[in-house]
Protein backbone atom coordinates (compact mmCIF):
# COMPACT_ATOMS: atom_id res chain seq x y z
CA UNK A 1 0.00 0.00 0.00
CA UNK A 2 1.62 3.39 -0.84
CA UNK A 3 0.12 6.21 1.27
CA UNK A 4 0.87 10.25 -0.28
CA UNK A 5 1.46 12.92 2.00
CA UNK A 6 -0.62 16.29 1.09
CA UNK A 7 0.36 19.25 2.70
CA UNK A 8 -2.28 22.10 3.23
CA UNK A 9 -0.09 24.79 3.66
CA UNK A 10 2.13 23.89 0.34
CA UNK A 11 -1.24 23.47 -1.38
CA UNK A 12 -2.29 27.20 -0.13
CA UNK A 13 0.65 28.63 -1.16
CA UNK A 14 0.20 27.43 -4.87
CA UNK A 15 -3.22 28.84 -5.38
CA UNK A 16 -2.13 32.05 -3.68
CA UNK A 17 0.79 32.13 -6.18
CA UNK A 18 -1.63 31.26 -9.03
CA UNK A 19 -3.76 33.76 -8.13
CA UNK A 20 -1.50 36.82 -7.69
CA UNK A 21 1.17 35.91 -10.42
CA UNK A 22 4.52 36.14 -10.08
CA UNK A 23 6.83 33.45 -8.25
CA UNK A 24 7.64 34.04 -4.98
CA UNK A 25 6.88 30.61 -4.21
CA UNK A 26 10.26 30.16 -2.78
CA UNK A 27 12.00 26.15 -1.60
CA UNK A 28 10.85 22.89 -3.33
CA UNK A 29 8.14 23.00 -5.72
CA UNK A 30 5.36 20.21 -6.05
CA UNK A 31 5.25 18.00 -9.17
CA UNK A 32 2.47 16.26 -10.76
CA UNK A 33 1.99 12.63 -10.45
CA UNK A 34 0.28 9.41 -11.44
CA UNK A 35 0.17 6.06 -9.13
CA UNK A 36 -0.77 2.98 -10.30
CA UNK A 37 -0.47 -0.83 -9.61
CA UNK A 38 -0.04 -3.59 -11.92
CA UNK A 39 0.00 -7.16 -10.91
CA UNK A 40 2.27 -7.53 -8.53
CA UNK A 41 4.02 -3.67 -8.15
CA UNK A 42 3.42 0.21 -8.14
CA UNK A 43 3.73 2.19 -10.58
CA UNK A 44 4.76 5.89 -10.37
CA UNK A 45 4.76 8.11 -13.17
CA UNK A 46 6.11 11.71 -12.25
CA UNK A 47 6.19 14.49 -14.54
CA UNK A 48 9.67 16.64 -14.95
CA UNK A 49 9.72 17.88 -18.06
CA UNK A 50 13.07 19.83 -18.99
CA UNK A 51 14.67 18.35 -16.01
CA UNK A 52 18.14 17.64 -16.16
CA UNK A 53 18.53 13.50 -15.54
CA UNK A 54 21.51 13.95 -13.42
CA UNK A 55 19.77 16.26 -11.13
CA UNK A 56 16.73 13.59 -10.22
CA UNK A 57 17.78 12.29 -7.00
CA UNK A 58 15.76 9.25 -5.37
CA UNK A 59 16.41 7.91 -2.26
CA UNK A 60 14.27 5.43 0.72
CA UNK A 61 14.69 6.19 4.32
CA UNK A 62 12.35 3.88 5.68
CA UNK A 63 9.11 3.86 4.64
CA UNK A 64 9.79 7.24 3.05
CA UNK A 65 10.25 7.32 -0.90
CA UNK A 66 11.98 11.20 -1.81
CA UNK A 67 12.09 12.66 -5.29
CA UNK A 68 14.12 15.69 -6.07
CA UNK A 69 15.09 17.17 -8.63
CA UNK A 70 16.22 20.91 -10.32
CA UNK A 71 15.08 22.52 -13.51
CA UNK A 72 17.51 25.63 -14.61
CA UNK A 73 16.67 28.79 -15.11
CA UNK A 74 18.06 29.83 -18.97
CA UNK A 75 21.12 32.41 -18.59
CA UNK A 76 22.06 33.02 -21.19
CA UNK A 77 23.35 36.30 -22.21
CA UNK A 78 21.11 39.05 -23.92
CA UNK A 79 18.14 37.16 -22.95
CA UNK A 80 15.00 39.39 -22.60
CA UNK A 81 12.40 37.24 -21.18
CA UNK A 82 8.59 38.25 -22.39
CA UNK A 83 6.86 35.57 -20.61
CA UNK A 84 8.46 32.86 -17.71
CA UNK A 85 5.57 30.09 -16.79
CA UNK A 86 7.39 27.22 -16.31
CA UNK A 87 8.62 27.34 -12.76
CA UNK A 88 12.31 26.49 -12.41
CA UNK A 89 14.29 25.38 -9.00
CA UNK A 90 13.88 22.75 -6.82
CA UNK A 91 11.19 19.85 -6.74
CA UNK A 92 10.09 17.45 -4.53
CA UNK A 93 7.78 15.09 -3.69
CA UNK A 94 7.42 12.41 -0.89
CA UNK A 95 6.02 9.31 -0.56
CA UNK A 96 5.34 7.04 2.51
CA UNK A 97 5.29 3.44 1.37
CA UNK A 98 3.41 0.58 2.96
CA UNK A 99 4.96 -2.63 5.10
CA UNK A 100 4.54 -5.10 2.39
CA UNK A 101 7.07 -3.14 -0.20
CA UNK A 102 10.21 -4.68 -1.37
CA UNK A 103 12.00 -1.16 -1.43
CA UNK A 104 15.22 -3.34 -1.81
CA UNK A 105 14.50 -4.06 -5.43
CA UNK A 106 12.80 -0.28 -6.48
CA UNK A 107 13.92 0.66 -10.30
CA UNK A 108 13.20 3.88 -11.60
CA UNK A 109 13.83 5.30 -15.55
CA UNK A 110 13.76 8.92 -16.93
CA UNK A 111 12.16 8.94 -21.10
CA UNK A 112 10.31 11.75 -22.41
CA UNK A 113 10.03 13.96 -18.94
CA UNK A 114 8.85 11.64 -17.06
CA UNK A 115 10.10 9.68 -14.40
CA UNK A 116 8.66 5.99 -13.97
CA UNK A 117 9.41 4.67 -10.41
CA UNK A 118 8.60 0.73 -10.23
CA UNK A 119 7.89 -0.45 -6.38
CA UNK A 120 7.70 -4.11 -6.53
CA UNK A 121 5.15 -5.44 -3.74
CA UNK A 122 6.76 -7.91 -1.10
CA UNK A 123 7.03 -11.50 -2.18
CA UNK A 124 5.27 -12.58 1.49
CA UNK A 125 3.00 -9.30 0.99
CA UNK A 126 1.60 -11.22 -2.54
CA UNK A 127 -2.09 -13.69 -2.37
CA UNK A 128 -0.93 -16.90 -2.53
CA UNK A 129 -2.72 -20.44 -2.65
CA UNK A 130 -2.78 -22.48 0.36
CA UNK A 131 -3.55 -26.43 -0.21
CA UNK A 132 -5.59 -28.20 2.54
CA UNK A 133 -4.53 -31.65 3.51
CA UNK A 134 -7.66 -33.89 4.93
CA UNK A 135 -6.65 -36.94 6.71
CA UNK A 136 -5.62 -39.87 4.14
CA UNK A 137 -7.07 -38.57 1.34
CA UNK A 138 -4.42 -36.50 -0.09
CA UNK A 139 -4.40 -32.55 -0.56
CA UNK A 140 -7.31 -30.59 -1.33
CA UNK A 141 -7.21 -26.64 -2.40
CA UNK A 142 -9.73 -24.35 -2.39
CA UNK A 143 -10.84 -22.32 -5.58
CA UNK A 144 -13.39 -19.21 -4.36
CA UNK A 145 -17.17 -21.50 -3.21
CA UNK A 146 -15.30 -24.70 -4.73
CA UNK A 147 -13.17 -27.54 -2.81
CA UNK A 148 -11.63 -30.20 -5.50
CA UNK A 149 -10.16 -32.56 -3.67
CA UNK A 150 -10.57 -36.77 -3.03
CA UNK A 151 -13.20 -37.80 -0.75
CA UNK A 152 -13.34 -41.39 1.05
CA UNK A 153 -14.63 -43.12 3.23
Amino acid sequence: MVALTFDPFREMDRLTNQMFGGSTVRGPRWMPMDLYRVEDHFVVAVDLPGVDPGSIDLNVDGNTLTIRAERSVRTDDGVQWLAQERPSGSFLRQLNLGDGLDVDRIQASYDAGVLTVTIPVAEKARPRRIAVETAGTGPTSIKGDVVQGEVGN
